[in-house]
């Protein structure tokens, strides 16, 4: 019941911001093709809105019920079996990333680039058919038209509705998937009734208001979603670990893969973010907000757990100077803000290394663990080699070197 409420919320709050900027001028244009023979009543303004949105809901639930009978074959299958299974842990971690990565792209939308794999759907030749049908199907006037104008609608592709739909296929039952997006659905009905309604009240600078204000609610439940099971203290670490590796080099290898450099700054904050995360995850699952816990636990993850303190407290700055209007502020001083990322890295490198699930703070040594902690120094040395323009040189390479931007 609590997945479903929270769900419901991540629909209706996150609607307000996401839903009404990127579905509202479709639906504002259903309205207008309604009335482009007679202009009709608000009770057949509410009828035509009101069946769209069953419509739409029904399509939602058909998916949810697809998705979760899938999921209930896998856990037949063992996949899925457990709260803390390998797969259902992967998609409660992938969920609460797209859920961040998405309200961080209300909150600044033109500070990070499109998710790359997303694009494609989101933007591609699926979406561009949906959208053609459901604009011809428009001009039909039927009493039903409404409803399966609804159904083709919740077809299309979003990134806000994956997330959900991740949620639904984690239940791993075809009732509870059906229910997730039921609840979803019904969520996002109050917005997207009202705008439907009311587009012609609402303007362009409320409606960016409250898209960036939904990009908040986005975030938070992104990251509650992280902090569900223990598993996600190694998830959201060795996320935060990763992305932190990708923002360091992005720049040295620009000339050899472009890629990175584009997602540095969304690399950064995630990385930061994901650290939060696994911060507040260890502090309410490992010492439940008891300080005092922590004169109880071995010598060397107390050391650790100090030396992530220390790391987390250097990415701070970085993190809230990752905008436009903070960079040309401070000009040549936010590379040098940015720069405490590097060791805020080594002491990272040295935190995962102390209590790391498989390093050196396991209470047994064995060969496994050897092997995971020499892969994990050799990460840290490789990465602070590539950002080292000598050792590009002494590798006949310096020609495929990115320098740092002067000034």
């Amino acid at each position: 019941m609590l997945d479903l409420l929270l769900v419901m919320a991540l629909g209706f709050l996150g609607s307000f911001g996401h839903c009404i900027g990127m579905c509202g001028p479709l639906t504002v244009a259903f309205s207008l093709t309604s009335q482009s023979q007679a202009a009709p009543n608000w009770r057949q303004q509410l009828s035509f809105h009101g069946l769209l949105n069953l419509g739409r809901i029904a399509s939602y639930a058909l998916v949810g019920a697809g998705i979760g009978a899938i999921g209930s074959v896998l856990i037949a299958g063992g996949q899925l079996a457990g709260i803390d299974s390998f797969l259902r842990r992967g998609l409660t971690i992938l969920t609460g990333c797209l859920l961040i990565w998405m309200g961080l792209a209300q909150i600044t939308p033109q500070g990070l680039p499109r998710i790359p794999f997303l694009h494609p759907l989101l933007q591609g030749g699926w979406h561009q058919r949906l959208s053609v049908a459901m604009m011809k199907l428009s001009l039909q006037s039927c009493w039903w038209t409404p409803a399966l104008l609804g159904m083709v609608w919740g077809l299309i592709p979003c990134g806000f509705l994956y997330a959900a739909q991740i949620k639904a296929a984690e239940t791993g039952n075809l009732w509870h998937g059906t229910a997730t997006m039921l609840a979803f659905g019904l969520g996002t009905m109050p917005s997207m009734l009202g705008i439907g309604l009311f587009s012609s009240g609402l303007s362009a600078d409320r409606r960016s208001q409250l898209f960036r204000l939904g990009g908040w609610v986005t975030l938070a439940i992104g990251i509650l979603t992280l902090l569900r099971t223990d598993a996600m203290v190694d998830f959201t670490g060795h996320g935060a670990l990763i992305c932190l590796v990708m923002a360091l080099i992005a720049r040295p290898i620009s000339r050899l893969w472009a890629q990175p450099l584009q997602y540095r700054r969304a690399l950064g904050v995630g990385a930061f973010v994901l650290a939060v995360a696994h911060t507040l995850h260890m502090v309410d699952h490992t010492i439940n907000w008891n300080p005092e816990a922590l004169s109880f636990m071995l010598p060397i993850h107390q050391i650790a757990i100090w030396l992530g303190t220390a790391a987390l407290l250097l990415m701070l700055p970085a993190a809230l100077t990752s905008f436009d209007w903070m960079v040309k502020r401070l000009g040549k001083f936010w590379r040098v803000i940015h720069l405490l990322t590097v060791p805020a890295f080594v002491l990272t490198i040295a935190h995962a290394l102390l209590i790391g699930s498989s390093y050196l703070g396991g209470l047994k040594w064995t060969l496994a663990q050897k092997l995971m902690s020499a892969l994990l120094v050799a990460i840290a040395i490789v990465t602070l080699l590539i950002r080292t323009r000598w050792v590009w040189a002494r590798l006949g390479m310096e020609t495929f070197y990115s320098p740092p931007r002067s000034g």
